[in-house]
């Protein structure tokens, strides 16, 4: 006969006031619950409260969680104790989610708007929208703050370091050359200013990691970037080329 075991006791602490429910809290509950733990949800529901709790346990931060009594911490400690992150000394401050999701969301549109035009998801001009797509989503990341993405730019961009301005001009060109590309206007305009701009930066790039052997964080995905300069960034500024190339080419052959 198969013995019922019962489930582990999880104590969690934390903010429920009426002005604010502390979010890392729920994420620490469904987590713990997920996780397979009968949760004690205790809520602290001053600050007096939050802060005579604090001082009790000579911690700084809510939520707090006890396992079978012994004290695991926060929901970024929690994350760690179930394996998901590694250890904190482990942990690195680069990642690169940000272009992943960057590129897969732009592979998928284009193979859409193919699907959608032609009937088949595989074309040259689906190719040509994961580019010009993804160009256009990486500025738009950039001008969320072009003030903290040219602060970042003008780090390792060869050109910014000699006109300050260029740094604030760039995600602009991008967007254009994205745009139009994507809707297959003003070509004459737009490939030059994405050979450009794609040369620049590839140069740039290809020096201060290549050559320099400079540790930097790419600012392709806006000023507040984790992304390491690197393969990646050149990857976007070598797409700028291809497309910069590429569009009057095809536009000559056609006509």
């Amino acid at each position: 006969m198969q013995q019922h075991v019962p489930a582990k006791t999880a104590t969690l602490y934390r903010m429920v006031m009426p002005e604010h429910t502390c979010p890392f809290g729920l994420k620490s509950k469904d987590l713990l619950e997920r996780r397979g733990l009968r949760v004690e949800d205790h809520h602290l529901t001053t600050r007096a409260e939050t802060e005579a709790f604090m001082k009790e346990h000579g911690v700084e931060t809510t939520p707090q969680t006890f396992i079978d009594g012994r004290r695991v911490g926060g929901y970024d400690d929690l994350r760690v104790h179930f394996g998901i992150d590694p250890p904190k000394d482990q942990q690195s401050d680069t990642t690169y989610q940000p272009v992943i999701a960057i590129f897969a969301v732009a592979a998928l549109l284009a193979l859409g708007l193919s699907f959608h035009q032609y009937g088949n998801p595989l074309t040259l001009r689906g190719a040509e929208w994961f580019i010009s797509l993804s160009m256009t989503i990486l500025a738009i990341q950039k001008l969320q703050d072009v003030e903290s993405f040219s602060t970042m730019f003008l780090n390792y961009d060869l050109l910014a370091k000699r006109w300050v301005p260029y740094g604030k001009i760039y995600p602009f060109a991008e967007a254009f050359a994205g745009i139009a590309m994507t809707a297959g206007a003003l070509i004459f305009l737009a490939a030059p200013v994405a050979f450009f701009i794609g040369t620049v930066g590839a140069v740039s790039i290809f020096k201060a990691v290549y050559v320099d052997k400079r540790e930097l964080k790419c600012a392709c995905v806006g000023g507040g970037s984790s992304v390491p300069l690197g393969f990646v960034s050149l990857t976007e500024s070598l797409m700028m080329i291809v497309m910069g190339l590429w569009m009057p080419l095809k536009a000559f052959l056609l006509s």
